[in-house]
């Protein structure tokens, strides 16, 4: 189909009856006809519009048409108008050749023929109206083009994060699937060695004492399963804008000591220690749970990584901020490596025996980010890590806004990563 964009023509000639005339005879409702009385005139309506032809006279005081021609070819927006020329002089001139030379299609001799005419003008007006479609359907199809790489690009965006998403699934189910056994294979091989005691009716292998351990390494394997589940769950919250925050005042540097405390005997047991400093109470509003399970899972993974030295804990409140810094001397973090440990299922390091998911710090960054503050780390490669949490004393935490539906605290607060 033609393109419907009405076919703009110039008659230019310094007679108005001449014009008058040829208008008359070329006119239709899908033409625009202009009309000037000069070359000055002409090249001024040139350079405003887009002609399908231009019809001039040749004989014009001042600028005759052949000269108007020969600027036309020159100039880049006008150089492909097809240009016919009319002229009332003799054949003997030899105008003809001479309007060739200067690019014309056509020539015309006055007196007109009007069926010659109306034809040429239909011919070139049809070959603008193929070359307009043309153009049209080149450019639908650059678009078109310039789409379909957008939508590869998008195409390729989503099949590497698709990728992405089915390793970081295989990879969390693994790490699932090592996580869960650890406790359950502990808790059945204690099973298996009460049930032989019991077979051989060793009363022995129950003494009070014995019975003691027993329920320590029970409790120690169904804790771990509890903070499996619970970061699981809270993972769930987060997603789904149901993770609770219930803001109360509290001491801050008192909770990070208690979580100091808790934690000295497993830093004990690491052949580590934990170096804990605060010059006084730090005063603010937040959710005591949630900041507590913060520093526990800071701390937890300053003991994984902090390869058997001191672990460095201070707290400190200045300019309508509190600070929680946890400070390593271990194996550091590559550059690389702290872009993504605040991800889901990331984790700082990926040597065997590390245990965790990969969830303590995203959770952390979350219940950090719904109090208005942040978290972030500094390290080297081979010189340890420090995180560091800021809260703001003043309250602004998104409080229990989105979490009507939240499910509330569960238990007691346990050493989450």
């Amino acid at each position: 189909m033609l393109s419907s964009t009405p076919a703009k023509l110039l008659i230019v000639d310094d007679l108005p009856e001449n014009l008058l005339a040829l208008e008359a005879l070329i006119s239709r409702e899908d033409r625009q006809v202009y009309q000037a009385l000069s070359a000055d005139e002409a090249l001024s309506l040139l350079l405003q519009h887009e002609f399908a032809l231009a019809i001039l006279d040749v004989q014009m005081p001042g600028m005759n048409g052949f000269e108007l021609a020969e600027l036309m070819r020159s100039t880049e927006k006008t150089k492909h108008i097809p240009i016919v020329f009319v002229s009332a002089a003799g054949r003997e001139l030899n105008y003809a050749f001479k309007g060739y030379e200067t690019g014309a299609v056509d020539f015309l001799q006055k007196p007109l023929d009007t069926l010659a005419v109306k034809s040429k003008v239909s011919v070139f007006v049809d070959l603008y109206r193929q070359r307009k479609t043309l153009n049209e359907q080149l450019e639908a199809l650059e678009r078109s083009r310039q789409q379909q790489e957008v939508l590869l690009c998008q195409l390729q965006a989503t099949q590497l994060e698709l990728e992405h998403a089915v390793r970081m699934r295989d990879d969390f189910m693994s790490v699932v699937s090592h996580e869960v056994r650890t406790p359950l294979n502990g808790l059945h091989l204690e099973t298996q060695l009460r049930k032989m005691h019991v077979a051989k009716g060793n009363a022995s292998a129950f003494t009070l004492d014995k019975m003691r351990g027993m329920v320590e390494r029970d409790e120690r394997q169904i804790q771990s399963l509890i903070r499996l589940i619970e970061d699981m769950l809270d993972v769930s919250r987060i997603r789904t804008g149901k993770l609770s925050i219930r803001p109360a005042p509290f001491d801050l540097s008192l909770l990070v000591g208690n979580v100091v405390d808790r934690f000295m005997p497993q830093a004990n047991a690491a052949g580590m220690t934990i170096d804990y400093q605060c010059p006084g109470p730090v005063n603010g509003v937040w959710d005591e749970f949630r900041i507590e399970q913060v520093v526990a899972n800071l701390l937890t993974n300053a003991l994984r990584y902090g390869a058997q030295g001191v672990v460095n804990v201070w707290v400190e409140g200045d300019a309508g901020w509190a600070r929680v810094h946890v400070r390593d001397h271990g194996v550091g973090i590559s550059e690389q490596d702290q872009r993504r440990i605040f991800q889901q299922f990331e984790r700082a390091s990926s040597r065997q025996g590390i245990a965790g998911l990969g969830l303590g710090l995203f959770i952390s960054e979350q219940i950090v980010t719904a109090h208005g503050g942040h978290i972030g780390v500094r390290s080297t490669l081979g010189q340890g890590a420090t995180f560091s949490v800021s809260l703001p004393l003043e309250a602004s935490v998104e409080a229990d806004a989105t979490s009507s539906n939240a499910q509330g605290h569960m238990g007691s607060p346990t050493n989450k990563i």
